[in-house]
């Protein structure tokens, strides 16, 4: 049976933020709120919590995962920028962003593209996550919470506890965030490239 926190919007509550932060560090699977839906997340690299994941989601392998980070120097530790990607990314953070960038060697394998060795990173504008975050010291792996046959998140979160309290170990009540999937922009090539177009207004990326 998982734990459900209702965990406030805007101060989010130190202690409750502690004991979830603990509880994805000690391998739990959490689905907790973003600017943009809700999300399943998991400690970085915890290979049997990215398989619950992947069975909840009926996902394959080649799913990729994305790193929802606390700030432009967290991404630095996980993805390659030059001057120009940064800039375009600190204009654009936090935000309805997904940004696919080369990953750095910090990043396991299995969560990187197969072929490029590309990653996708984010920063949520959400205080619940990003407080989240803090408290785990590092990127929480993340993907939308898509259940398997439906086009769009679930986003209220006593249907997702009703769902899903014996297939995650928390839910987060972090009220309505949301239906829609993030705008996903490549900079692999240092040129942006909109591979889809989401929540995020994409006017400013020519």
């Amino acid at each position: 049976m998982s734990q459900f926190f209702q965990i406030h919007q805007e101060n989010p509550q130190k202690r409750l933020v502690q004991q979830a932060a603990e509880i994805i560090r000690q391998g739990g699977v959490a689905v907790y709120p973003t600017d943009c839906a809700y999300a399943l997340g998991c400690h970085l690299g915890d290979k049997s919590a990215m398989e619950r994941i992947q069975r909840i989601r009926k996902l394959d392998d080649k799913h990729n995962f994305t790193l929802v980070c606390q700030d432009l120097s967290e991404i630095s530790t996980y993805a390659k920028m030059d001057n120009q990607c940064y800039r375009l990314i600190k204009a654009h953070t936090p935000g309805a962003y997904t940004f696919i960038l080369n990953a750095t060697s910090e990043v396991p394998r299995r969560l990187m593209h197969p072929k490029r060795r590309t990653i996708g990173i984010r920063i949520p504008d959400n205080p619940i996550a990003l407080a989240l975050m803090e408290a785990l010291g590092e990127p929480i792996m993340s993907t939308s919470l898509i259940m398997p046959g439906e086009d769009q998140p679930l986003s209220d979160p006593y249907d997702i506890r009703d769902l899903l309290q014996h297939s995650v170990d928390l839910v987060i009540d972090g009220g309505y965030c949301g239906m829609e999937a993030t705008t996903v922009i490549n900079l692999v090539d240092g040129v942006p490239e909109i591979i889809r177009e989401g929540a995020g207004p994409v006017d400013t990326f020519g």
